[in-house]
């Protein structure tokens, strides 16, 4: 069994952490680096139900995209949220590694994965990374449909192909008109849509999309736009990570046991559609 330091290093070459964003906080939270590590568990949020999903599977490291703590503390008590999920990891030593905006424009990273989960061929960044000489990393990517799907023919595979949330999928748009190509970028995208506009593409799918800019984005062209939930849109990575994981397991004689999270940790947890609105 390789030790939590090698794996670690595995995943800092598919996400290194100089990668992320200033803002950022990524990187090994908790754990040993000389421990051994025979089982790891990939779930978006590092939140009480992943991290007790950790436990039952008897996992050695949890690897999640979002970020424990984002902004400092003064305090892991366990009286507090984070400060419970910090005793449950070392009571059990279980490690816990975050890869957020340094897997957001990896190559292949979570947009990468979001546009695979639709069928969709990636042509390219969004936002490319200008540090990237072969233009492949970057923010989001612009893609292209086999065949033309009508939006709503669209947002009905993304509801169909993405984990199910009380969220679903909201479109603005004609639902009649015609993709042949659309921009994708899991998690929040709003603060794209210039770019999503110089790439000249049909559709926009992202996630929590607001009403100012998503009204001025409708209001500068005939972009279609497709909401999903921000959770659904991130956990395709899991399953792209995990499988990059075994990669290397398999090539260095691992053998590691590597399991990609299925609990809903999207905050919202029903819906009810308004009388007569517009389906």
């Amino acid at each position: 069994m390789p030790r939590l330091s090698e794996v670690i290093a595995a995943l800092e070459s598919l996400w290194p952490a100089e990668r992320a964003e200033s803002w950022d906080a990524v990187g090994t939270v908790a754990g040993d680096p000389d421990q051994q590590v025979s089982r790891v568990l990939f779930a978006v949020d590092p939140v009480r139900e992943t991290v007790d999903e950790a436990v039952r599977l008897g996992a050695d490291l949890l690897v999640t995209h979002h970020p424990l703590y984002l902004r400092g503390t003064t305090t892991v008590a366990a009286s507090t949220v984070k400060g419970r999920v910090v005793h449950t990891l070392i009571k059990h030593d279980i490690a816990l590694h975050v890869a957020h905006t340094n897997a957001d424009t990896a190559d292949p990273g979570v947009s990468d994965a979001l546009a695979g989960a639709l069928d969709l061929r990636v042509t390219g960044p969004l936002v490319p990374d200008p540090a990237d000489p072969a233009g492949r990393r970057g923010l989001g990517r612009i893609c292209a449909l086999d065949h033309p799907l009508t939006v709503r023919e669209l947002a009905a595979r993304a509801a169909e192909r993405l984990p199910a949330t009380a969220h679903g999928i909201r479109v603005a748009g004609d639902p009649e008109a015609l993709v042949r190509t659309v921009a994708v970028s899991g998690g929040s995208g709003d603060s794209l849509f210039d770019a999503v506009r110089a790439a000249g593409v049909d559709a926009f799918l992202t996630a929590d999309l607001r009403h100012h800019p998503a009204s001025e984005a409708r209001a500068h062209s005939s972009l279609a736009l497709l909401d999903a939930a921000h959770w659904a849109t991130e956990w395709p990575w899991c399953e792209l990570a995990a499988g990059q994981l075994d990669e290397i397991s398999d090539r260095h004689g691992w053998d590691l046991r590597v399991h990609v999270s299925k609990t809903v940790t999207d905050p919202w947890t029903s819906h009810s559609p308004s009388p007569g609105a517009p389906n």
